[in-house]
C-alpha cells in the first residue's frame, strides 16, 4: 500500500515545493507597494530563489538515492518554514534576498522524486512516471494564479503566512506515509566520485543543455511574465497572473504526455520537433508583437517546454540508471539555472536598449543550435548501431533493444534465416524459435547474460521456410558508461552440417 501511494504523494510534494518556490515572483507587484525596490533590482529578487533551487538539486538527488525520498522531503518542508515566515515579515530589499535564497529549497526538491520514483517501475514506464511527477510543477501555476487573488483580500504578508500551514501539513504527511523501505543502492560511492564518473559523458552535457532551455524557459517565463505583462502591455496584475498561470498549466499538463510519447517513440526525434517549435516561437516574440501574437508565441514555448521536459527525463534515467540521483540532480540543476540567467539577461538588455527583442532572438539562436545538436546525436546513435551490426559480417547478426525488439540485422542474417531486414525489424526474436527448448532453458540463458554479459551455446532454431537447423549462438549485452544494458547483439552460424544427420534425431 505504501509503495502504491508514492507517485501521488511525491507528486503532491512537488506541487507544494513549487508553490513555495515562486512566492516572490507571484507577489512582487504587491510587495513593491510596501518595499521600495529599484526597477533594475526586481529581476534579482525574483531570480534569486532559482539559484539555490538549482544548485541544491545535486545533493538532494544524491541523498534521496541513499536515504530515501521520505526523509529528504520531510526535512525540506521543515527547513522552508523559516524563509516563508521571514519573507512574510520582510521590510527591506535585503530581507527579500535572504529569504528568497533559502526559498530555493522548494525548487530543489524536484530531483528527489525523479531519483526515487523510477525504483518502483520498469524502464519502459520511466518516461510516463517522471512525466506525471514533473507535472507537479503545476504548483507554480497555483501560486501564480491564487496568490494575487488572495493578496487582494488579505494582503501579501498574510497570504505568505498561509504557506506555513501547508508546509507543516506535508512534513507530517511524509513522516507517516513516506516509504521507510525505499530500495537503496548496494554500493555507496561518494557524491564527488559520482560527479567525476559522469562528468566525462557527452550525453550528460547535451541533456543538460537541452534541459537548460526547456525547463529554464519554463521557469524564466513563470518568473518574468507577471511583471512583464503589467509593464509592457499595461495589463491588470490579476489578469497578468491568470495569463501566466495558463502558460504554466499548458507546460505542466503536457509534461507527462511528453514522457509517455518518449516511452512509445524515439525520444531524440521528439526533441528535434521540440526545438524546431522553440526556434520559430522565439523569433515571433523577438519582433515585439501585439498581445495576440505574443500569446501565440508564449503558448508555443509552453507546448515545447512541457513535451521537452518530459522527453529529457525519459533519457536521463535510461542512460544513467546507476548514477540516477547525481545525474538527475545535475541535469535538473542546469535546467534551474536556465531559469536564473534569462530574467537577468532580459533585464540588462531592456535597460540598455529599451526592448526585449534581442533577448528573444538570442533564445531562438540557442534553440536552433540545440536542434542541430539533437539531429547530430540522433544520427550518431544510428551510425553507432550500424557499426555494431556489421562488426562480424561473416555470421548472422541481429541487434535488439532491452525490451527484445529487433532493431537491426545484417545480410548474413537474411541468408541464414530467410527473413529480410524489413520483415525482421520490429519483431521479437521468437519468430526464429523452433519450440524445442524449454522455458527453463531460456530462463537460465538470460540469467547468465544478466550476470556475465554474454551467453553462447547450441540451440535449435527455425528458418522462415519452417526448416529447423542447429545454431551456434552467441548473445552479448552492450552496456553504457554506467554498466546498464542498452541493447543485445546476437551472432550465430548454421552448424547442422558439421554435426551431421544425427543431430536431427
Amino acid at each position: 500500500m505504501v509503495k502504491k501511494i508514492q507517485l501521488p504523494l511525491q507528486t503532491a510534494n512537488l506541487v507544494v515545493g513549487f508553490m513555495v518556490w515562486v512566492i516572490l515572483s507571484s507577489l512582487i507587484s504587491f510587495i513593491t507597494e510596501d518595499i521600495a525596490i529599484p526597477p533594475e533590482r526586481l529581476a534579482v529578487v525574483t531570480a534569486v530563489p532559482v539559484v539555490l533551487g538549482s544548485i541544491l538539486r545535486i545533493p538532494l538527488g544524491y541523498y534521496a538515492n541513499y536515504v530515501g525520498a521520505r526523509i529528504i522531503f520531510m526535512l525540506s518542508f521543515v527547513l522552508l518554514l523559516f524563509p516563508v515566515w521571514y519573507i512574510s515579515e520582510a521590510d527591506s530589499f535585503t530581507d527579500l534576498i535572504v529569504g528568497g535564497l533559502i526559498l530555493g529549497v522548494g525548487g530543489a526538491v524536484f530531483s528527489v522524486g525523479v531519483t526515487s520514483l523510477p525504483k518502483y517501475y520498469p524502464k519502459e514506464k520511466h518516461g510516463l512516471v517522471n512525466g506525471i511527477y514533473g507535472a507537479g510543477n503545476i504548483g507554480t501555476a497555483v501560486t501564480t494564479f491564487a496568490a494575487p487573488i488572495i493578496a487582494n483580500q488579505i494582503g501579501w504578508q498574510s497570504t505568505i503566512k498561509l504557506y506555513l500551514i501547508l508546509l507543516a501539513a506535508f512534513a507530517v504527511l511524509n513522516f507517516f506515509f513516506g516509504d521507510r523501505k525505499e530500495p537503496k543502492p548496494e554500493v555507496k560511492a561518494s557524491m564527488f566520485q559520482q560527479i567525476k564518473g559522469i562528468s566525462g559523458s557527452a550525453k550528460l552535457w547535451l541533456f543538460s543543455l537541452f534541459y537548460f532551455i526547456t525547463f529554464g524557459s519554463f521557469v524564466a517565463f513563470t518568473v518574468y511574465l507577471p511583471n512583464f505583462l503589467v509593464g509592457e502591455f499595461g495589463l491588470e496584475k490579476v489578469d497578468a497572473g491568470i495569463r501566466t498561470a495558463v502558460f504554466i498549466a499548458v507546460a505542466t499538463f503536457l509534461r507527462p504526455i511528453g514522457g509517455w510519447l518518449a516511452d512509445k517513440f524515439q525520444p531524440l526525434f521528439l526533441l528535434i520537433g521540440t526545438f524546431a517549435v522553440y526556434t520559430a516561437a522565439a523569433i515571433i516574440l523577438a519582433f515585439s508583437p501585439s498581445i495576440g501574437l505574443y500569446t501565440i508565441g508564449s503558448l508555443a514555448i509552453a507546448v515545447s517546454a512541457g513535451i521537452g521536459n518530459g522527453v529529457i527525463f525519459k533519457l536521463v534515467p535510461f542512460y544513467f540508471s546507476k548514477q540516477a540521483g547525481i545525474a538527475n540532480g545535475f541535469v535538473s540543476m542546469m535546467g534551474g539555472l536556465g531559469g536564473f540567467f534569462p530574467p537577468l539577461m532580459l533585464s540588462a538588455i531592456h535597460s540598455i536598449t529599451g526592448q526585449y527583442s534581442i533577448g528573444f532572438m538570442l533564445l531562438s539562436q540557442v534553440a536552433l543550435a540545440s536542434l542541430v545538436l539533437v539531429v547530430w546525436l540522433y544520427y550518431q546513435d544510428r551510425l553507432s548501431l550500424q557499426a555494431e551490426v556489421f562488426r562480424s559480417t561473416g555470421q548472422g547478426v541481429l541487434v535488439t533493444d532491452v525490451s527484445g525488439t529487433i532493431r537491426a540485422v545484417n545480410p548474413a542474417f537474411t541468408k541464414l534465416t530467410g527473413y529480410t531486414e524489413d520483415e525482421a525489424i520490429g519483431e521479437n526474436p521468437r519468430i526464429l524459435s523452433s519450440g524445442r527448448q524449454s522455458k527453463d532453458f531460456y530462463d537460465q540463458m538470460w540469467k547468465e547474460i544478466k550476470q556475465e554479459g554474454m551467453w553462447q551455446g547450441e540451440i535449435w532454431n527455425k528458418r522462415k521456410s519452417g526448416e529447423e537447423y542447429l545454431q551456434w549462438l552467441n548473445i552479448s549485452a552492450v552496456r553504457d558508461e554506467t554498466g546498464e544494458d542498452i541493447r543485445y547483439v546476437a551472432t550465430f552460424s548454421d552448424i547442422t552440417k558439421e554435426h551431421g544427420a544425427a543431430v536431427r534425431s
